[in-house]
């Protein structure tokens, strides 16, 4: 597949592979096609999600080994609309509501590997590219506290659930990566 642009993310993890597409997607033109090449394997959801949220089109993703060669096309400008989830808490707010015991359900869509080392006690695992898949896990009328490692994954996510009619959705800013509470893992 051709590329008006290419843009080298290899090495890079959540959130950089989305930073430096966007940065790159400033210098493309309407219309041209950029190839960001990944070795993430949570890369794909991520620009998948990035460029339905921003009006880019998402056009697919080929493997070569270990490099995914995800291609996006720039849209013109009236199509471009980054959006975001309204309803954002803190990490301590999500502490808070924790320790309280509050009826709440703590969502990790980051990648099963980043969860299994270090993730918040009972929260649930639906990586953030399997949430259309596995909705129906989750009740639509619960609390519903959505983490990833910086915000935006469960940024996505949140949106993802509240256009699904799920009501009382939050993203939690700025996530595990500044993580001070209480923490567990799966080994």
């Amino acid at each position: 597949m051709k590329a008006n642009v290419t843009l080298d993310a290899k090495g890079l993890a959540c959130p950089m592979p989305i930073v430096k597409t966007k940065k790159a997607m400033n210098d493309v033109e309407a219309g041209q096609v950029l190839e960001v090449q990944a070795t993430d394997k949570g890369s794909k959801a991520d620009l998948q999600a990035w460029a339905e949220r921003t009006g880019h089109q998402y056009l697919g993703t080929i493997e070569e080994g270990d490099v995914l060669k995800h291609f996006l096309r720039k849209s013109s400008n009236d199509e471009a609309i980054e959006k975001k989830h309204p309803h954002v808490v803190t990490n301590e707010q999500l502490t808070a509501k924790l320790d309280a015991n509050e009826d709440i359900v703590v969502l990790d869509v980051r990648e099963e590997a980043e969860y299994g080392f270090n993730h918040i006690p009972n929260a649930v695992n639906i990586p953030l590219g399997e949430l259309e898949a596995r909705v129906n896990e989750l009740n639509k009328d619960a609390n519903i506290f959505i983490v990833c490692r910086t915000g935006s994954r469960s940024d996505l996510a949140a949106q993802k659930l509240t256009e699904q009619g799920f009501k009382n959705v939050l993203n939690v800013v700025p996530g595990m990566s500044q993580w001070t509470g209480q923490t567990t893992s799966k080994n």
